[in-house]
C-alpha cells in the first residue's frame, strides 16, 4: 500500500515566495500567534480567508520586518501555482496552532 505523495511544483518567483514564507512562518512562532489571532478577531475575519488577511494587513501588523502592504503585494506577484502552494502552507500553519490557543480562538476557526 502506497501512502499519499505530495506533488513537488517549482516555485516560479522563488524570492516574492520565500519572503512571503518567512513573514508567515514568523507570524505562527510562539511569540506572535496570538497576537496575529488577536488581530484577525478585531478585523471580524475568518481565518481560513488568507486573501482577506492579507487585504487588511494584518501580517504587517504583527510582523514588524513587513513594510506596510507588503504582504499583498508579494503575494500578487506570485504566478497562480505559487499563491496555491502559499495558500496551502498558509493552511498548514493554522492547523498547527496549538490546542489551547485554538479553543480560545474556536470561532475564528469554524467553518459557517
Amino acid at each position: 500500500m502506497v501512502g499519499f505523495e505530495r506533488a513537488t511544483i517549482k516555485v516560479e518567483r522563488e524570492q516574492e515566495f520565500e519572503e512571503l514564507k518567512g513573514a508567515i512562518e514568523r507570524t505562527f512562532g510562539r511569540e506572535k500567534v496570538e497576537r496575529f489571532l488577536k488581530r484577525i478577531q478585531s478585523h471580524g475575519v475568518r481565518v481560513r480567508d488568507f486573501e482577506v488577511v492579507l487585504a487588511k494587513g494584518i501580517f504587517e501588523q504583527v510582523d514588524e520586518t513587513l513594510e506596510k502592504a507588503r504582504a499583498q503585494s508579494l503575494y500578487q506577484a506570485l504566478a497562480l501555482s505559487d499563491q496555491g502552494q502559499m495558500r496551502e502552507f498558509y493552511l498548514s500553519k493554522i492547523e498547527e496552532v496549538a490546542p489551547g490557543l485554538r479553543a480560545k480562538f474556536q470561532k475564528l476557526y469554524r467553518y459557517y
